[in-house]
């Protein structure tokens, strides 16, 4: 899943990118509010994370322009987005709510709650309701950092973790390259690359069981990768 950081305190928004970039997800950043709508313009982030007090602008302003349409995204006006803030007021914690905040957090904050907060709009945002999820033999722990499959771990490296999670929140969904990329890779990327296509074929044989009859991602010729809903046959 891909995260934009709005935040203008520069040791903050690099501790925001390494704590989140940790557990798995594409960070971006950003330090004004300008910069923000040209990121959110030409990609379509799976969530916002956003200070209210930028150097050019607020995050309430921002918040409102995209609820608003004004403010074109790329992912839509039901971008989630996750207010952060010193302001401690309960008139201030509604007023960002109010104007189209999914969550709303105050500074200071323990990274471990902002990460379960990010899991939380993320799963709200799939449909889901726990961190945990299951498509066939696998099982995937958000919280944990972990993939069982047939009730055994999985060692994955983090961009893997991310493809596994992004395909399994589509279970029997062709999900383009194109579109892995724009979702579970940051800005840094060479879209150029192979590297979508050799994470997915390391990711195909890390958790397709052993002597099973297909594959347990499955490339869809001239579309991209799909993950079954039903599990491959041993």
């Amino acid at each position: 899943m891909r995260v934009l950081v709005v935040e203008d305190q520069e040791d903050l928004a690099n501790a925001l990118r390494s704590g989140l970039a940790r557990a798995g997800y594409a960070v971006d950043t950003a330090v004004t509010g300008s910069a923000a709508a040209e990121r959110l313009a030409v990609t379509a982030y799976d969530l916002l994370v956003l200070d209210i007090s930028l150097p050019d602008t607020d995050g309430l302003t921002l918040c409102a322009g995209i609820r608003s349409g004004s403010l074109p995204t790329a992912a839509g006006r039901d971008l989630r987005v996750l207010m952060l803030t010193a302001r401690t007021a309960l008139a201030d914690r509604v007023r960002g709510l109010d104007t189209g905040a999914d969550d709303y957090l105050t500074k200071p904050f323990a990274l471990a709650e902002l990460l379960a907060r990010v899991r939380a709009l993320l799963r709200r945002d799939a449909g889901g309701g726990s961190a945990v999820v299951t498509v066939g033999p696998l099982v995937l722990d958000g919280s944990r950092h972990r993939v069982l499959r047939d009730g055994k771990e999985v060692a994955l490296t983090l961009k893997e973790f991310g493809v596994l999670r992004y395909l399994m929140s589509r279970p029997g969904h062709v999900v383009s390259a194109e579109e892995l990329l724009e979702h579970v890779w940051d800005e840094n990327t060479d879209p150029f690359t192979e590297t979508v296509r050799v994470t997915v074929g390391t990711l195909r044989r890390k958790i397709t069981p052993p002597g099973a009859e297909r594959p347990a991602i499955e490339t869809v010729i001239g579309r991209g990768y799909r993950l079954p809903a039903a599990p491959p046959v041993p």
